[in-house]
């Protein structure tokens, strides 16, 4: 997380357009879902502005909303930089897709080796792969081994035509945050 946040500290002082400079504000004052909404209505006309495109992505993955992604991967692919964000969020929202198919399905991980990520999301996702939960009603506890307080709790829930995944991060017994990715 420190890496994406010096990255984006580093965008920000390349940021001069009015369009960039108000994603930029949003980010930095935790409006990732309006910095988000915003930034996909202008996508297009940013869309050859890596670092605006990498700014949104950011803002995107913040807000939970990971399925945005998808365009970035596309167009993040001329810069040595953008192609590692590409491949950071590639990374990320494979992950969710393969965690809603393991649930939805009863599929295991365990033979997959991808690579991971500071993101949450890339943390469940590697102690799922390793076996390293309790499931209980179609709930999926795991514990995090560098901190026993720290838990997630992973789920389907049923949408209009597909599931979405939930998770949600609990210090001891405390719901600290509820991410819903559909």
């Amino acid at each position: 997380m420190l890496r994406s946040f010096l990255m984006l500290l580093a965008l920000a002082a390349l940021l001069i357009a009015s369009d960039g400079s108000r994603l930029y504000e949003l980010y930095q004052t935790g409006k990732y879902r309006q910095a988000c909404d915003e930034g996909v209505s202008k996508l297009q006309k940013h869309q050859n502005d890596e670092k605006y495109i990498s700014l949104y992505a950011f803002s995107c993955l913040q807000a939970d909303e990971i399925d945005r992604l998808a365009l970035p991967i596309i167009l993040l692919k001329k810069s040595r930089e953008a192609r590692k964000n590409a491949t950071y969020f590639s990374t990320i929202l494979l992950q969710k897709n393969l965690l809603i198919d393991a649930l939805e399905n009863q599929r295991p991980l365990s033979q997959l080796n991808l690579p991971s990520t500071d993101f949450v999301l890339s943390k469940v996702f590697d102690l799922f792969s390793a076996n390293r939960y309790v499931a209980r009603n179609n709930i999926y506890v795991l514990s995090d081994p560098k901190n026993p307080r720290q838990t997630y709790r992973i789920y389907l829930r049923a949408g209009d035509q597909t599931y979405a995944l939930v998770l949600d991060e609990y210090y001891d017994t405390i719901l600290t945050k509820h991410h819903l990715y559909r």
